[in-house]
């Protein structure tokens, strides 16, 4: 199966309004700042490398609707500065879409202290607060979607950091809309299965035999096959559209039917 990588764009009234994207360099954030910049809006896209977030936004190929910014979520200082280039340059803020790479594989038994307080710095409270900057950031109603991992519903073996953290995450942000919806701001969390990032190349790595690694994980699933970035970036553009006004603290899971659970 092989998904076509050219598209036409969804029409989803994007034209001119302005986003935040983190972890845009590559994988899932990429492939949602790409959907959105083909249909019109316009990104602040943001890594921590920026070498890796030029090469990025020139891939975009709108240089006068994308704005590349060097942005560690880990940083307190990341939020405000991200929401402030977004108003400055483009006058206004309509949302963000919220990705962060994974943190370290490992078990429960394994993983030290330093691993999980580096991790909730940038996995939940990075995330926490550049939802929290951009709901705050105007008194007009914003959408924010937060990419989280299906980990939020069922554990997976040998990330036990993202099992703890993605969870409570999730709850933050249904308890964000509850708090920001009254003012018309919309929060959602979609949650990724496989898709074929690098990140999830390097999990097969850790293996020791990642040919085996995907065969195996991709029995699992029922659609027979990972995921392509695209094909999550598709539904975030989506969610975090006006199309998906009525789309309200929502959970979706984009996992080819692996997740079992409701």
């Amino acid at each position: 199966w092989e998904p076509a990588c050219k598209h036409e764009p969804m029409n989803l009234d994007l034209a001119d309004r302005v986003y935040i994207v983190s972890g845009a360099s590559r994988g899932l954030g990429f492939a949602t700042a790409a959907e959105l910049v083909a249909d019109g809006a316009r990104v602040v896209i943001a890594s921590r490398s920026q070498d890796a977030i030029n090469t990025a936004a020139i891939a975009l190929e709108a240089p006068e609707r994308v704005i590349a910014v060097a942005a560690d979520l880990a940083d307190v200082d990341t939020a405000g500065r991200l929401v402030a280039v977004a108003l400055e340059r483009f006058g206004q803020l309509d949302g963000a879409v919220i990705s962060v790479g994974g943190p370290a594989p490992g078990t429960a038994v394994e993983v030290g202290d330093d691993a999980w307080r580096g991790a909730f710095e940038s996995v939940f409270l990075g995330q926490l607060r550049l939802a929290k900057a951009v709901l705050s950031a105007t008194d007009s109603p914003v959408s924010v979607t937060i990419v989280l991992s299906t980990s939020v519903r069922s554990p997976i073996p040998g990330l036990a950091i993202s099992n703890g953290l993605r969870p409570g995450l999730a709850m933050a942000a249904k308890t964000l809309a509850d708090e920001y919806g009254p003012r018309g701001s919309r929060v959602n969390v979609i949650l990724p299965g496989r898709i074929a990032t690098d990140r999830m190349q390097e999990l097969d790595e850790a293996s020791g035999d990642p040919a085996e690694s995907r065969r195996r994980n991709s029995a699992s699933i029922p659609l027979g096959r990972y995921g392509e970035p695209e094909e999550l970036g598709r539904v975030a553009a989506f969610v975090t559209s006006p199309a998906a006004s009525y789309m309200f603290r929502s959970v979706i899971t984009v996992d080819g039917g692996a997740t079992r659970s409701l």
